[in-house]
């Protein structure tokens, strides 16, 4: 080990924690790519779980922590208000990453590059997301729309947008962006719309579909479409029998 002082450890334990979350993304990247996305994530269910059980259990020798029910029991005895505060601040977290990757390409290539990053980006990125929710709310293979519904909200959007149902019937509803965190922000600096119609075709089909292979979705319209002031974004998922 290099002989450096404690805050240089401290700034090196962030990077190994960094590095680790890396190398697992880039493990599931490279069995999709060799073996497709379906594969990918029966596999990642596996490897994911024994990870984190190796992971806590370690940590929580090192830490002096028992677990809880599979999670850390600090975490179990903060003020449940507290807990809300970082579900939101985590996914706030989430999207400024997404925002400093986007200008990291556009300001170092262009606005079509980072445009054309992010539209793939989603592609996998949705669909993954889908995954971890239906496992976590431990939903059946077709769990047709209610599932959908379900799952809509307790995705990463769901924690910083307001979002809403409409149009509901028995094969199908609409599904609305009301405040979308990223648009609003635009609004408030008097810019245009972001287009954001390009991906969000890629991120709301590969959901849904992850959700439920028989949902198809259509939309309804999505900057630059002209959209009305209670909205941002409209999109109808209607249920397809096999």
């Amino acid at each position: 080990m290099q002989n450096i002082d404690k805050k240089q450890k401290v700034k090196l334990l962030v990077d190994f924690w960094h590095r680790t979350m890396m190398h697992h993304a880039m493990w599931l990247a490279e069995v999709q790519h060799q073996m497709g996305r379906e594969k990918a994530f029966k596999l990642f269910s596996i490897a994911w779980k024994k990870s984190y059980e190796i992971q806590m259990k370690r940590l929580g020798k090192i830490l002096d922590f028992e677990m809880e029910d599979d999670v850390p029991q600090p975490l179990m005895k903060l003020e449940e208000s507290k807990i809300d505060e970082l579900l939101e601040g985590s996914a706030i977290n989430w999207l400024a990453n997404d925002g400093v990757w986007f200008q990291a390409v556009e300001f170092n290539r262009n606005m079509h590059d980072a445009k054309r990053c992010n539209d793939s980006a989603w592609g996998y990125f949705s669909p993954f997301e889908a995954k971890l929710i239906k496992d976590y709310l431990g939903l059946e293979e077709h769990p047709g729309l209610e599932g959908l519904k379900k799952a809509l909200e307790f995705r990463l959007y769901a924690y910083i947008n307001k979002q809403s149902f409409t149009e509901e019937t028995e094969n199908s509803f609409v599904f609305l962006m009301n405040d979308c965190r990223v648009q609003s922000a635009r609004k408030r600096k008097n810019l245009d719309d972001y287009p954001c119609k390009s991906g969000g075709m890629v991120e709301y089909t590969t959901f849904a579909e992850t959700i439920d292979s028989r949902i198809k979705t259509e939309c309804i319209c999505c900057p630059p479409d002209n959209h009305p002031d209670e909205y941002y974004c409209a999109w109808k998922f209607s249920y397809q029998s096999l």
